[in-house]
């Protein structure tokens, strides 16, 4: 099977960390937040109940987001940059979803060729001191569902479209029609497991272009 649009999720997809905890780390408040992140991740609870709870924990203002962009850069998953080497030189059209704050994502996107307009993710909204004010409500990626709202915005024209991501919200878009790839390299979970069209296991990204292409 091949595909036109193929999507990434960010956060134990494209990088080992999952960008909110590791800022509730630096913040001092880690643990309760590895705890909400698990149950938003797992289905437990809803996205939207953890969201704005957590965001208003940290409070991560301008430098904290940067430090956070360099981060997930250095923890790329093995493989990623042959990954999108391979799609783009296939005239793939690769975009990142992802429920994780767009600023700390787009360095990364921008290292693998990924134009800024193909990153969803959720604004940070900042003072102009750069501290932390709030964050984009409206944006779908801070619900459930959302990323199945994305990819049905993305796919008007009913393209194959796939999805690669290692949580219960990447497996939301097969509502939308997405050929769900569940990725367990970083963490595997057994709801994706479950829910996935074809889940893989290896550490190295490149295992899923076997199914991509």
């Amino acid at each position: 099977m091949s595909f036109d649009i193929i999507c990434f999720d960010c956060d134990s997809t494209l990088s080992e960390i999952e960008g909110i905890d590791e800022l509730a780390e630096r913040a001092g408040c880690g643990v309760e937040m590895a705890a909400l992140t698990n149950a938003a991740m797992n289905g437990e609870v809803s996205l939207e109940s953890v969201y704005a709870q957590r965001l208003s924990l940290i409070k991560p203002d301008h430098q904290a987001i940067e430090w956070l962009a360099d981060l997930y850069i250095e923890k790329m998953v093995q493989g990623v940059e042959q990954v999108f080497q391979q799609l783009h030189q296939q005239g793939k059209q690769v975009h990142i979803i992802s429920g994780g704050l767009k600023q700390a994502i787009l360095p990364l996107a921008e290292k693998l060729n990924i134009d800024a307009s193909h990153v969803h993710a959720v604004e940070v909204l900042f003072a102009s001191n750069g501290d932390y004010l709030d964050f984009n409500q409206q944006s779908p990626l801070a619900r459930n569902g959302g990323k199945a709202e994305i990819c049905t915005q993305l796919n008007q024209a009913g393209l194959k479209m796939a999805i690669v991501g290692d949580g219960n919200t990447d497996m939301e878009a097969k509502k939308a029609g997405a050929y769900c790839i569940g990725y367990g390299g970083v963490v595997a979970r057994d709801n994706v497991r479950e829910q996935a069209d074809v889940f893989v296991e290896d550490a190295d990204l490149q295992a899923v272009l076997a199914y991509l292409l």
